[in-house]
């Protein structure tokens, strides 16, 4: 069976971070790793201090380590992190070169915080070593590669409003239409007094609307343009009904006294800096992928000077 491998290394002037370095690298990797469905399937997960045997049985330490079997072939990768604040020299990438000799088939990857001074870029490319700086994030990581800032922060607040309370109801009906239709009606007993309950409605036939009285009081709060307060208001109609079962009556107006409480105020804020763990900049590939909290990886293009 064919073994393939890959080999990350963290360059620089090491400082006395270096472990938590090392812990930062492994948990953006095992997040891009969970973060494939293949990958997630076979449970791969990134190991740290790993022993790896070249083939004169000399025994290499990486700092981190993963592998996993596709199609017949292993692929292997082998992390070593070192903080460095400094750019990486070609000394660095030679230093590489000759650890991987007793290593075949590796695909290696080098990666660092500061950068790569240009001689270590052409050393590494004309090796076929994958460039990568693996940094926590900055300000340019909220700006895409076309100069858009993306949203860092989202701070709104939503005002919830109930709907207006009536206090007083009055109906203005059409007196002849009563007459001549429900003359059966005593009208010393104002209708609404008998009609006006969670089952009664108004059919607004002049505007093609149809609407019960719990309906209106949400009508009344958009026509106050959810504003708090007391209101009174007079609603007439050209050709409209009040309406409870079988039962209706030929309204010519409604007057109605409301009032609408303060809203309750609801805060969201959300901090999207907060939620973005690392960055890992991919530089042969001109991309870098964004690592998240909740495990979601953005990848974008590099903005280049």
């Amino acid at each position: 069976m064919q073994a393939k491998c890959g080999i990350a290394f963290v360059e620089g002037m090491i400082n006395t971070s270096w472990k938590d370095y090392e812990k930062f690298v492994g948990d953006l990797q095992q997040a891009i790793l969970d973060s494939e469905e293949y990958v997630r399937q076979k449970n791969i997960k990134v190991e740290r201090n790993k022993i790896i045997k070249d083939r004169n049985g000399t025994d290499r330490e990486f700092d981190l380590y993963w592998e996993y079997e596709l199609g017949g072939f292993i692929y292997k990768t082998a992390i070593e992190c070192k903080d460095y604040n400094s750019k990486i020299k070609i000394n660095k990438i030679d230093e590489l070169l000759g650890k991987l000799h007793d290593l075949p088939d590796i695909k290696p990857v080098f990666a660092t915080k500061k950068g790569y001074e240009s001689g270590a870029i052409a050393k590494a490319q004309s090796n076929n070593i994958e460039l990568l700086i693996v940094r926590e994030q900055n300000d340019s990581d909220w700006i895409d590669e076309n100069g858009n800032h993306l949203t860092k922060i989202i701070d709104i607040t939503i005002s919830d409003y109930a709907p207006a309370v009536i206090t007083k109801f009055d109906t203005i009906w059409d007196g002849k239409w009563i007459k001549e239709n429900r003359p059966d009606i005593d009208m010393t007993v104002p209708i609404h007094k008998r009609i006006i309950n969670n089952e009664t409605y108004i059919d607004d036939i002049g505007k093609n609307e149809k609407y019960s009285i719990y309906d209106l009081t949400y009508k009344l709060l958009s026509l106050e343009e959810h504003k708090s307060g007391s209101y009174e208001r007079t609603i007439n109609f050209s050709d409209a009904f009040i309406c409870y079962g079988t039962d209706k009556y030929k309204l010519m107006a409604i007057k109605v006294s409301y009032y609408i409480l303060e809203p309750a105020l609801t805060g969201i804020y959300i901090d999207y800096s907060k939620e973005l763990n690392g960055v890992i900049e991919y530089l042969n590939r001109g991309t870098k992928k964004k690592i998240f909290e909740n495990g979601t990886i953005s990848e974008n293009l590099l903005k280049r000077p």
